[in-house]
């Protein structure tokens, strides 16, 4: 998984599998969820992130045992 946050075009970018996009899709305002050839979801973008998020540049990761 990779996660970066572009603050010249305040977008936040999780990338759950590095694979090409196939297909994207604006589910809500602002929430483009990205497909691969077969359909699954592969990665996200938050457009406006600094509206949404309070510290899009703030990272805090968890693993639960």
């Amino acid at each position: 998984m990779k996660i970066t946050y572009n603050p010249e075009v305040d977008i936040l970018r999780i990338i759950l599998i590095n694979v090409p996009i196939e297909d994207s899709d604006e589910q809500k305002p602002g929430i483009i969820l990205d497909y691969d050839e077969d359909g699954n979801m592969i990665g996200l973008e938050i457009l406006d992130a600094s509206k949404i998020i309070d510290n899009p540049r703030l990272l805090e990761y968890s693993i639960y045992t």
